[in-house]
């Protein structure tokens, strides 16, 4: 559901309320500008022959399209989607009245009908981007048989021959299409994967609130313990001096209320204490504690703690870092939601390396996704499946991303796999033929040194645990 809700919020529909009028009027001053100055160039410089009457009415009508925004809006408006739908159609029609006045697509400024349909592409819906490709294609089809040809003041008659204006309007579509299908293409990865690092900064920043959480509560029950023991100080003396029945049982209520905060206070710090303390535990705590809330969720987790040969029996003394904690969790959260009936999760180091493996007996990963896991807001084509296995969710792949994200931001190396009975790990104890996914870090990324002054305590002996 997280997902669902983060993808609402980063709507598509609402990117095109991210252009400034200011810089669209811009934009289209500096066109209105270039279309003057080509048709007095090309008029006084190359001699033709055009009506300048009517191309001027033309260069006019975008500068008054430019000029009349600017007293009924303030400078700060943000475009919405109908707003710049229908300035791009006006561009539009604007160039093909033009061009049908300057020789059709016998002018090569017809080219310049490709920039509406690329801002199209890169800022609005995928609907508008076709209306607006489709009024584009119409318009030129339309100027290359209707339109004024072009002449030199002495009646020179300037015109390609058929084929090079068949081939020229062929280019023309070419480019239409091609240009609004890339730049759309680019521009919706590029804007999912922005969306995808802000809900990734979002999560992160929850995790490190709840992280942070114990050391405020720590002080607070340090700063509030003293005016509470004023209080059940003077209450107390009170109580010996005052014989009126009805007011001690109010100072006596007063009491019995500063023990109680005095209790709630003193559990409130306890837990504060010692989430403030518990900047470092062993590896295996710190995966324990990302994989609890999953763990009576119906579905059995397995954990399999032990050194590889060669390696300290003690385990490694990490940082409790939000990003991995919230790392983990969104990993064995997949595992648990896809998983028949067990999760395992092995966690091992060598002298140079701590890794962690988390392998559910479930369908595994669809072999189409496997290359693409770790992509934003991926949707794969057993959506539907995926959605009757974890009812509320959307199948986007969110939640991969922000585990693969904040995990490599601590310093690890994800990989994501099948397993099978003839692959890496079938035949050995545990071996599971689902989904795998490992993380892999340094020694030196996560983990503490001798040299900081804590180690784990007492040795670590293989473990299996239900």
């Amino acid at each position: 559901m997280k997902g669902a809700i983060l993808h609402s919020a980063f709507d598509n529909a609402h990117r095109s309320n991210w252009v400034r009028l200011r810089t669209l009027i811009y934009l289209r001053s500096i066109a209105a500008l270039g279309q003057a100055a080509a048709i007095l160039v090309g008029y006084y410089g190359f001699g033709l022959a055009l009506n300048l009457g009517w191309c001027f009415v033309a260069v006019g009508a975008a500068a008054i399209s430019n000029i009349v925004p600017l007293f009924i809006f303030p400078g700060n408006k943000r475009l919405s989607e109908s707003e710049m739908l229908a300035i791009l159609l006006f561009d539009i029609t604007q160039l093909s009245c033009l061009l049908f006045l300057t020789g059709g697509m016998h002018n090569p400024f017809a080219l310049l009908i490709l920039a509406p349909v690329t801002i199209s592409a890169t800022a609005l819906q995928l609907r508008s981007t076709v209306l607006v490709s489709g009024v584009a294609i119409l318009a030129m089809t339309l100027v290359t048989w209707w339109y004024i040809p072009l002449a030199t003041q002495s009646g020179y008659l300037l015109e390609m021959p058929e084929i090079f204006v068949f081939g020229f309007w062929t280019a023309v579509m070419i480019g239409i299409l091609f240009l609004a299908a890339y730049a759309r293409r680019v521009t919706s990865e590029v804007n999912a994967m922005a969306d995808a690092l802000v809900a990734t900064q979002l999560a992160l920043s929850r995790e490190q609130k709840l992280t942070d959480l114990g050391g405020v509560v720590a002080a607070t029950a340090h700063e509030l313990g003293t005016p509470l023991a004023t209080i059940k100080l003077v209450s107390g003396e009170m109580l010996d001096d005052i014989e009126d029945p009805d007011l001690r049982d109010d100072i006596l209520l007063i009491a019995q209320q500063a023990d109680r905060c005095r209790d709630i206070l003193r559990s409130m710090g306890r837990a504060g204490k010692d989430d403030l303390h518990l900047r470092t535990a062993p590896i295996a705590t710190v995966v324990q504690e990302a994989a609890e809330p999953h763990g009576t969720r119906g579905k059995t987790i397995v954990y399999h703690v032990a050194p590889l040969p060669g390696a300290d029996e003690r385990q490694p003394e990490i940082y409790r870092r939000p990003e991995i904690i919230h790392g983990l969790r969104n990993l064995v959260q997949n595992a648990v939601d896809f998983a028949s009936t067990t999760v395992r999760i092995d966690i091992t180091w060598s002298k140079d390396q701590i890794r962690v493996r988390i392998a559910d007996d479930g369908p595994g990963y669809p072999a189409h996704v496997l290359p693409r896991l770790g992509d934003p807001f991926l949707r794969s084509r057993g959506a539907g499946d995926s959605n009757r296995q974890r009812p509320g969710y959307e199948g986007m792949g969110l939640g991969l991303f922000i585990a693969k994200t904040l995990l490599e931001r601590s310093g690890a190396e994800l990989s994501f796999a099948n397993g099978r009975e003839d692959g890496p790990g079938g035949g050995q104890p545990g071996a599971s033929p689902g989904a795998i996914v490992e993380s892999l870090w340094r020694h030196d990324e996560i983990a503490l040194s001798p040299r900081d002054g804590r180690i784990a305590l007492g040795l670590n002996r293989q473990i299996e645990t239900p």
